[in-house]
């Protein structure tokens, strides 16, 4: 039996938090493509333009107030919490609460006053009803990760998992409800957009009240013994943490509204389309665009899991715990992102078709495509900036992602204004964007860990594995077309690809016992495969 990874005394209970975690994501992700879906074919794609065009707002205020506190504050909590600090951690929670609560606030009213020269600036200013209508989510949005930082500081994740789920299910229901509402009264799409925006402030409401009110039920009042800090201490604590977590995520949310701007101005001002034709083309993208966010979202709870594991076996001098923690992490990550993106692009027209038959079926399907593989290198990228995090080496990614999106402006800029790409030149930017990221994180990785992993034995075997599935899976859709429906032929290969990279996953024995050993219950899985 090979070594396994060190890990620390309660990396039982980190895991299963992010166990969790997972299964709320993949829970939450179902409700959102329930919610997305019939979206699309209420608004149209204009409609749908507007919708995404406010949230590429929301999401660029967002990130820069609340990437990088909720890990700031649940990583301060939790030293704290360890030295059974009580009431430092309720100083802590005071303070970055009181933080959240400035950032939301003014987010809030920037979007409020502002949203006409943000909707005008973005080539949309149809928009700027759903930006309004959104700019109380962001003030919800902040205090809602304040609660979720102290539970999480805590190891608690159930609070975030729950809260997640209520607002998936409240955004469905309201958000559905208030568009199809407003498209039966007459009014125009980016009213029903707005509408449907609504349906998410008012998701992001309800989130805070149960936070809210779990806080004051289960929080730990007791007074302590210790000194707390001076809160101007804890906010500086505080923000140099954030501040190198908010810069590297922040890079991707400002390139896509910029990328926003850019793509729509171009088609409006090069190809000389009207401003509802290029929405219109911009919404038929952020179609595919809904799908392709999909497998990333999977990388959240290992990318949670990879940093403290690394860290510990860091602290304890176990530089081969942490080398094989990264090699395996790795691994795991790529094993469920290959087949998720090769399964996007060799299924891609058939998957649009079947989830978005009201959008330009075309320009949705070759959008898909691309993306399909670049969502490959997005999922590598995030594993990788979660390594070089646990390395102490947090800035190399903000200069990789800030390098890969100018490259993503760039591509758009001479791709976007052709006759033959048009709207099409933006998935091209993508995956050139994060192509090169993935690239130049892997080679740092190479160079600053101590023991870097292997790369042929993280990538080949998924890749033979996910090209066979990936033929598998087009083959029986083509086999299936012919005499069935496109659901049916779609479910069809999709049920024949899962079965064909199972197989092949455990024939080529493309995952190891310490992979394995990184997962809840990884060793009895590994006992019954006889994995070692």
């Amino acid at each position: 039996m090979s070594q396994k990874p060190n890990q620390s005394k309660g990396s039982s209970t980190f895991f299963g938090g992010a166990a969790i975690l997972a299964a709320s994501i993949i829970v939450v992700k179902i409700i959102g493509a329930l919610y997305k879906i019939p979206l699309v074919n209420i608004l149209g794609d204009e409609g749908f333009g507007h919708f995404n065009n406010a949230y590429a707002v929301f999401n660029l205020l967002m990130m820069v107030s609340t990437a990088g506190l909720p890990v700031a504050m649940s990583k301060t909590i939790s030293e704290a919490n360890a030295m059974d600090r009580r009431n430092q951690v309720q100083r802590i929670f005071r303070v970055a609460l009181l933080t959240f609560v400035i950032l939301g606030a003014i987010s809030t009213l920037i979007m409020f006053f502002f949203a006409g020269p943000l909707a005008r600036f973005q080539g949309d200013a149809l928009a700027a009803p759903a930006i309004r209508a959104m700019s109380l989510s962001a003030f919800f949005l902040c205090a809602v990760s304040a609660y979720r930082g102290y539970a999480q500081g805590h190891f608690d994740m159930v609070p975030t998992a729950v809260s997640q789920f209520i607002e998936a299910v409240t955004k469905l229901v309201l958000g559905l409800i208030l568009a199809i509402y407003f498209i039966k009264r007459g009014y125009g799409s980016e009213y029903a957009a707005a509408g449907a925006i609504a349906g998410v402030t008012a998701s992001e409401l309800v989130s805070m009240v149960y936070l809210m009110i779990r806080h004051r039920r289960h929080a730990d009042w007791r007074p302590g013994t210790d000194r707390p800090h001076a809160p101007g201490r804890i906010f500086r604590v505080l923000i140099s943490i954030a501040v190198p977590i908010t810069l590297s995520a922040s890079v991707v949310p400002i390139t896509t509204y910029f990328d926003t701007v850019q793509v729509q101005r171009l088609l409006q001002s090069a190809l000389g389309y009207s401003r509802e034709m290029a929405v219109s083309l911009y919404g038929s993208y952020q179609s595919a665009v809904a799908i392709y966010n999909l497998p990333s979202s999977l990388m959240v709870a290992l990318t949670a899991s990879i940093i403290p594991a690394i860290s510990a076996a860091l602290t304890k001098k176990d530089r081969l715990g942490a080398g094989k923690i990264a090699e395996s992490s790795l691994r795991v990550g790529t094993l469920i992102a290959l087949p998720a993106g090769v399964g996007l692009a060799v299924l891609s027209g058939p998957i649009v078709q079947a989830l978005f038959p009201r959008t330009n079926q075309e320009v949705a399907g070759t959008c898909m495509r691309i993306l399909g593989i670049a969502a490959v290198f997005v999922c590598v990228m995030l594993l990788c900036n979660a390594i070089l995090q646990a390395n102490g080496r947090a800035s190399l990614p903000i200069v990789f992602i800030a390098i890969g999106s100018a490259a993503k402006l760039i591509t758009n800029f001479f791709l976007v204004q052709q006759p033959a790409f048009g709207i099409k030149g933006a998935p091209v930017g993508t995956l050139v964007c994060f192509v090169l990221v993935a690239v130049m994180e892997l080679a740092a990785i190479k160079k600053v860990t101590p023991r870097p992993p292997r790369y042929s034995r993280v990538f080949v075997k998924p890749a033979v594995a996910s090209a066979v599935m990936g033929a598998a899976a087009w083959a029986s859709y083509g086999l299936l077309s012919r005499h069935a429906g496109n659901l049916v032929s779609l479910g069809g290969a999709i049920v024949v690809g899962v079965v064909v990279y199972a197989v092949l996953v455990v024939v080529l024995r493309a995952v190891s016992g310490d992979d394995l050993s990184l997962m809840p219950k990884g060793d009895k899985i590994a006992r019954l495969l006889r994995i070692r």
